[in-house]
């Protein structure tokens, strides 16, 4: 990421072109599961990687991983860690397109077709979750006789 000039407090700046830390931080690992650097499964790198490779703060790490699962990009596992979030079913966006906006999308399309596959990666980690709490209630519940 060259050029980006990254502010080191919680408060945006007036002029609004400068990316928080904890924003670089996730938009690094976005950046990483779109070139297939990580990908869907993979362990996200730990927080004190993540301190150590950007100079950042603990709460500067959660706050960036906390906005990488809150997009969909990805999932906590209670004593494992993070991971990149599995985006099944995604489309290619060049190959959802015809004529000339195949090659380069429009800003206004990108923006739509990325919070849909936030959306959707959002929905498909809810079904599984569900899924596995009907699971455990089921067998849960089979040696009750309910």
């Amino acid at each position: 990421m060259t050029g980006v000039v990254v502010g080191r407090r919680g408060r945006r700046p007036a002029g609004g072109g400068v990316q928080l830390t904890f924003e670089v931080i996730a938009e690094t690992l976005r950046e990483r599961i779109r070139s297939g650097g990580l990908r869907p499964g993979d362990a996200l790198p730990t927080q004190a990687v993540l301190m150590r490779e950007f100079g950042a703060a603990s709460l500067t790490v959660q706050k960036a991983m906390a906005l990488l699962k809150q997009d969909g990009w990805a999932v906590s596992r209670p004593g494992k860690g993070a991971f990149v979030a599995h985006r099944d079913h995604v489309v290619d966006k060049a190959d959802d397109l015809d004529g000339p906006e195949a090659s380069t999308p429009a800003n206004g399309t990108t923006a739509r077709v990325e919070a849909l596959e936030r959306a959707l990666a959002e929905a498909a980690q809810q079904i599984a979750d569900l899924c596995g709490r009907v699971e455990a209630l089921e067998s849960g519940s089979g040696g009750r006789g309910h």
